[in-house]
């Protein structure tokens, strides 16, 4: 009886033993975030039996994938596998480019061995890398095909060069505020020809009027994009545009000299210019002239030029028949207003979007528009004094096919807002900011009566007089028409280790059985990494 029982007892230990093991073990395998512990945890995943041991590496890095960066670089520190896998899956880096980072560039480049997309940023009030660290980044990863480079002030022409050398098979270079010059530029434009977008701004390695002319090169023939911006000297990229036959896009923002001439010698090569965006250019009806012969242009910005007025709009319209979208802010010059919207509404049909800043466009206009420009899809009015509720009723008559309007800054009552709710049949979303006419009531009464309306009211504070479109980020008029994501994923906030445990279950897809790997195959054809990492 007494051996009964102590065989009961060691039984009842071994159990319990069992089962803290087996509980140990299974918080392993849905929670390898526990990345502090001890290395007992370790050693227990990976002597665990998982699904995850079986997949193939490329299923693996394809989950990895679609993890967050804490979340990567967590896992990539599981087991030598993971690291391995995460490392070599990762095709697009970030890296903080500051002096210090020489020394670990080899041990770097070593584990991140695939990338093909970098970026370099420093801070400004650091040193950054200069080229002796460009050089052995180039001899580690000669399959790069973007760089891009900010506030790098220690590069020069000699880095520059040793780079472009080793890294031919470069696509995209986007370079800001660095000091390297016209020799460093020509030398990747001579060695990359396979180089089709190129972005510099605020290159300040040229200063003079007597710097060396930039461009073509090998790459005149492969670019499709070019954009400048901030650019003291910017005319010296003049062989450059003019030499770029395929070039599609051409983007001029805040560069100082004469472009008119510059824009007719384009005009005369390149005859497949797509897009073309101008920003505070000292360009006037004679560049826009010259622009008109492009006659496959589709896309157009005209922002803060006060030369150009309703001839150039005229000569464009009456030649770019294929124009879809037409962004002009006239910076209130009055120079540009009826006459050449109207060549705009009778000649480019085929018009989807409209943007208007500080153009006082009229009914007279806006109805023509609305009859001729039967595809229009995107219209935003901004700072026109002209644009009230009788133009509004005009729009809501007439824009059949309209879904998204802006209107700010506008003499716009709830009048207006009643014209809506009775016409644009296709409306989705009408964002009203500024308008001290219309009211919560008017609005309310908007979405009440157009259920699947989204109206947005912003009853602000009136507009600083110079506020306006600009190239990248959204100032106070920008209009943006980008697409809302249908979903946003909550910030994950980890309280407990039950909770890192469950959120990395569902991210690995641990519980989806079968379709795990059918999943994941999926996403492997769907394209590369884009984690980012600041080292």
């Amino acid at each position: 009886m007494g051996q009964s029982a102590s065989s009961a007892a060691i039984l009842s230990r071994r159990d319990s033993n069992y089962s803290h093991r087996s509980k140990i073990k299974s918080t392993a395998l849905i929670s390898p975030m526990h990345l502090d512990e001890t290395d007992d945890f370790r050693e227990i995943i990976l002597g665990a039996s998982d699904f995850i041991s079986d997949l193939p590496d490329e299923c693996l890095a394809c989950i990895f994938q679609s993890l967050s960066p804490v979340d990567r670089k967590n896992c990539s520190l599981v087991c030598r596998r993971w690291l391995k896998v995460e490392g070599q899956s990762r095709h697009r880096l970030s890296i903080k480019a500051e002096a210090d980072l020489s020394s670990i560039i080899p041990s770097l480049f070593t584990r991140f061995d695939a990338v093909t997309k970098l970026a370099l940023k420093c801070d400004r009030r650091s040193t950054s890398i200069g080229d002796e660290a460009l050089i052995l980044i180039s001899f580690r990863c000669r399959n790069l095909t973007r760089l891009k480079l900010r506030a790098c002030r220690e590069l020069t022409d000699v880095g520059m060069a040793a780079f472009a050398k080793n890294c031919k098979g470069l696509k995209k270079l986007s370079c800001g505020s660095c000091t390297f010059g016209a020799k460093g530029m020509n030398a990747v434009l001579d060695n990359c020809s396979a180089l089709e977008e190129l972005s510099v701004k605020r290159l300040r390695g040229i200063t003079d009027s007597t710097a060396e002319p930039i461009g073509p090169g090998v790459a005149g023939s492969s670019l499709k994009t070019i954009c400048l911006k901030d650019l003291y000297n910017a005319q010296c990229f003049g062989p450059l545009v003019i030499g770029a036959k395929n070039m599609r896009t051409l983007k001029l923002f805040r560069c100082s000299g004469d472009w008119d001439t510059l824009l007719r010698y384009v005009a005369e090569r390149v005859t497949g210019l797509v897009e073309v965006h101008l920003e505070r250019l000292q360009v006037s009806d004679a560049g826009l002239s010259a622009i008109s012969n492009c006659l496959d242009l589709e896309i157009l910005h005209l922002v803060k030029t006060p030369e150009c007025t309703n001839l150039g709009i005229v000569a464009v319209a009456e030649r770019c028949k294929l124009l879809r979208k037409l962004h002009i802010d006239g910076w209130k010059a009055n120079r540009i207003g009826d006459e050449g919207l109207i060549s705009v509404a009778r000649n480019c049909s085929n018009l989807q979007e409209l943007v208007l800043i500080g153009v006082n466009p009229t009914k007279v206009s806006l109805e023509i528009l609305a009859s001729n420009c039967r595809n229009l899809e995107r219209l935003a009015l901004c700072g026109s004094d002209t644009v009230g509720d009788n133009e509004i009723s005009c729009i809501a008559a007439k824009c059949i096919a309209l879904k998204k309007l802006c209107i700010k800054s506008c003499p716009v009552s709830d009048q207006g807002m009643e014209a809506l709710a009775e016409g644009c049949p296709n409306l989705v979303k009408v964002k009203v900011k500024k308008c001290r006419g219309v009211t919560p009531e008017g609005a309310d009464s908007l979405r009440l009566s157009r259920g699947s309306l989204a109206v947005n009211l912003d009853s602000g504070e009136p507009e600083h007089p110079d506020a306006s479109a600009s190239d990248g980020g959204i100032q106070d008029n920008v209009v943006d028409f980008h697409p809302i994501p249908s979903q946003v994923a909550p910030p994950m906030i980890a309280s407990s280790s039950a909770g890192r445990s469950s959120s990395l279950k569902s991210r690995l897809g641990l519980l989806a059985g079968r379709g795990l790997v059918a999943c994941t195959l999926r996403r492997w054809s769907g394209g590369n990494s884009s984690t980012r990492i600041n080292t």
